[in-house]
């Protein structure tokens, strides 16, 4: 089979999987068809509907596009089919039915951004910074019963640096992402769609798994009980989307919560853990065993500053108070 005969059904929703569909359509893959997931109500009342970021790429480019609500719809399964798919590609999507992954000759292979087995789940690149990890990667691999489970096809490595946010590693693994999904397509069509592929358990090297669930608002609280070296790798792990976050009371009594984007590790040891120091233009606060530079932060209903514009207008309030 050539490049040209492989019909192609490509599934992901956001930004990151945009890259791999582009690198499918700049280089000529046969993409029948895109699933993503319905449009978006947004604005004030939810009147706009806003199309998912794989879709305007699609759109653009003259791809047919499937929105299905629900993944087991007969007709959507029927419309799936009608498509004809060797093979299905999978990056940043939902969970799919086996009606669904099991249907073309070749299977469905997903992209998932981690070195399986660590960090099956759906926030993976945040979970590997939170923990202080220093190498990441992508993983591809065929879809089965369970959730980031199934045969690995290939891996490849990305370096994660001490001062690097989740933005940094995002990117990164966003074109890393689009040049193993090509490697990987290659391998299946120089395989007639059988390549050599490794379960799981059989890389596992005997170190605990590391999970990466889904993260909602109240994972992104801060706990200043934690090392600085915990809560800033928690910070830049959550930095800059949805943002770490903690709750300043002032000397009115008043409770801000505060978004955190940016710190620096001091060496600084600490006295009481969440006490805040202010020296000049530089706001501290002390985690449990040192004090954190807080460098670049957010008010309710403020932009994001440096820490010094902030303390230009919040000296005094937050004068001797802790974060709670």
């Amino acid at each position: 089979m050539t490049k040209n005969d492989l019909r192609i059904v490509f599934m992901g929703t956001p930004e990151f999987a945009v890259e791999t569909l582009r690198m499918l359509v700049d280089n000529g893959y046969n993409v029948v068809a895109v699933v993503t997931q319905p449009d978006k109500p947004v604005g004030r009342h939810g009147s706009v509907l806003q199309p998912s970021q794989v879709k305007q790429f699609a759109v653009e480019h003259g791809l047919p596009v499937l929105q299905p609500e629900k993944m087991k719809d007969p007709a959507f399964v029927e419309q799936l089919r009608s498509y004809r798919a060797n093979l299905q590609v999978v990056v940043a999507f939902r969970m799919l039915p086996e009606v669904v992954w099991a249907m073309p000759e070749f299977g469905t292979f997903n992209v998932h951004a981690a070195l399986l087995p660590q960090y099956r789940g759906a926030a993976p690149i945040n979970w590997a910074v939170i923990n202080g990890e220093t190498e990441t990667g992508v993983t591809t691999f065929f879809l089965d019963h369970d959730i980031d489970t199934g045969r690995i096809i290939m891996k490849k490595h990305f370096p994660i640096p001490d001062d690097a946010n989740v933005e940094y590693v995002y990117d990164g693994l966003m074109h890393l992402g689009a040049a193993i999904c090509q490697e990987t397509i290659e391998a299946i069509i120089a395989a007639d769609g059988h390549p050599a592929t490794i379960a799981q358990d059989s890389v596992a090297d005997g170190s605990s798994l590391r999970p990466a669930p889904k993260i909602f608002k109240e994972t992104c609280e801060i706990d200043w009980m934690l090392s600085a070296k915990q809560v800033y790798d928690f910070v830049r792990g959550l930095s800059p989307y949805p943002g770490a976050w903690t709750t300043l009371k002032d000397t009115s009594g008043k409770q801000t919560v505060l978004k955190i984007f940016k710190t620096r590790k001091t060496g600084i040891k600490a006295t009481a853990p969440r006490e805040i120091t202010i020296d000049g233009k530089h706001l501290y606060i002390a985690a449990a065993d040192e004090l954190l530079e807080i460098l670049e932060l957010q008010a309710e209903g403020k932009k994001r500053m440096t820490a010094a514009d902030f303390l230009n207008g919040m000296r005094e309030k937050i004068k001797m108070q802790n974060i709670f």
